[in-house]
């Protein structure tokens, strides 16, 4: 969700403008970037990705390690790991994680309709195709915080990238997730020794020890500088075995 600034004096352009069950979500051309804006928050734009890749890459490594195997050796037969999203975005997570043969299933959870539509057919396709035509790639249309409470699927990792933060949510109804009660739904998706991995446009030292406090075990903050100001968090927590 990272901004850039240099093209501040640019005038934005709006591609799309569509009223959902969240509100207002809105696609916008700034010079050469498309962001995407929900009820008036800005949420992400394409100029770099570095932190949404990172998110991807840092919940593999703590499962395989960054020169690891090709998979897990799972006792249900197993061969790659799988891994649930939370937010499509403008791609990056998702074409990170299909650029990888070493992930097995990529199920993504979006609840924007909008979101979707402009990745399938509409301007964010140039950063999405190949990794929406990969037949590992499933796109759900739920709300995160209700699949976590209500899907019987389970995971080796989940990425979540919904919010600017654990304190800086994007609705009100977000907020419940960085609970303890959403924390252990979280851990409900994942398999013994899965990783909860959470990107947030700053350190969060309190969600950090909310982590801990729910149980889960080798809580970690990973930082990724940016352009200007306080650097992109990837909190990462497994699941106890």
């Amino acid at each position: 969700m990272t901004a850039s600034y240099d093209t501040a004096h640019d005038i934005p352009e709006v591609i799309d403008r569509r009223e959902g069950p969240y509100g207002e979500v809105v696609l916008r051309r700034h010079g050469g970037l498309l962001q995407i804006i929900a009820n008036g928050c800005f949420l992400m734009d394409t100029s770099d990705g570095r932190s949404e890749r990172r998110l991807v890459d840092a919940a593999l490594d703590a499962l395989v390690g960054p020169d690891g195997p090709d998979g897990l050796d799972s006792p249900d037969g197993r061969t790659a790991p799988e891994v649930l999203i939370g937010g499509l975005g403008v791609g990056f997570s998702l074409a990170h994680a299909a650029a990888d043969p070493r992930w097995g299933r990529i199920t993504v959870v979006e609840r924007e309709r909008a979101v979707i539509d402009w990745h399938r057919s509409g301007p964010l396709a140039e950063w999405s195709a190949d990794a929406l035509a990969d037949p590992r790639t499933e796109i759900v249309e739920v709300d995160l915080v209700a699949h976590v409470h209500e899907t019987s699927d389970t995971y080796d990792a989940l990425c979540l990238d919904i919010d600017n933060g654990p304190g800086w949510t994007v609705t009100e109804g977000n907020e419940s997730l960085y609970s303890r009660a959403g924390l252990a739904a979280c851990a409900r998706v994942l398999r013994p020794g899965g990783v909860l991995a959470v990107w947030s446009a700053a350190p969060a030292p309190d969600f950090a020890r909310s982590l801990q406090n729910a149980g889960f075990q080798r809580v970690r903050t990973e930082e990724i500088p940016v352009a200007r100001g306080v650097p992109d968090a990837v909190h990462l927590a497994v699941r106890p075995g």
